[in-house]
């Protein structure tokens, strides 16, 4: 889709309702299920965290960006994400700590990107964080500039195949709560997007979808 198409749906993703649940269960296996709903938040006390759903322009097309995490010791090492990361009591409030993360990370002046909307809230038990996922716009190409202590690549997906379902599959997977089962995820450029990414990527294209096709 041309960015300067996509900029005019902007009022309307804003005002869409939110799908929530429904959007984040169609990437959950049942096994996650089962996990959730033996937790209680107010015991576990989730550390928060926020990331940026980031549109811009490239080529004229509307992209969103993704990155892939370096190999570390921890359960996120070499996932596929969204640039963000943990909330820091300077930041004041969440959708400043996704812009600051998201220039941290890959290098984007956090004045150039407008936050447009709050998505759905998202808890990822293995390393009991809250997430906070906020829509962001830039309205002009990108020089990514990688952190290369946390980013190993970045991944510039183009709307339309977000859009599409054929990037929609089903992978056997080990996770941090069950070995080898089936898990929902996006085949995106080579790589396997499944969890709590895949859980906002679900929402997100739910909420789109809707849009656009009202449009229609």
């Amino acid at each position: 889709m041309d960015f300067q198409c996509f900029l005019q749906f902007i009022p309307a993703i804003v005002q869409a309702p939110l799908t929530a649940l429904v959007s984040h269960e169609k990437m959950m296996p049942f096994e996650r299920k089962e996990l959730l709903a033996k937790i209680n938040l107010k015991e576990t006390k989730p550390k928060e965290a926020a990331v940026t759903m980031l549109f811009y322009p490239k080529d004229n097309e509307t992209h969103l960006v993704l990155i892939v995490r370096n190999s570390y010791k921890g359960v996120h090492s070499a996932q596929i994400a969204f640039p963000g990361g943990k909330f820091e009591s300077e930041d004041f409030e969440l959708k400043k700590t996704a812009l600051r993360e998201t220039e941290e990370e890959i290098g984007i002046d956090r004045n150039k990107i407008e936050i447009v909307k709050a998505f759905t809230s998202l808890y990822i038990p293995p390393s009991n964080f809250m997430v906070y996922p906020f829509l962001g716009i830039c309205k002009e190409e990108i020089q990514f500039v990688p952190d290369p202590v946390e980013v190993a690549a970045v991944i510039e997906l183009p709307l339309s195949v977000f859009r599409d379902d054929a990037i929609v599959t089903v992978e056997n997977l080990s996770t941090s709560y069950a070995s080898f089962i089936d898990v929902p995820a996006f085949k995106i450029q080579g790589y396997v997007v499944w969890g709590a990414t895949a859980m906002m990527l679900s929402e997100l294209r739910d909420v789109l979808n809707t849009v656009f096709k009202s449009a229609n």
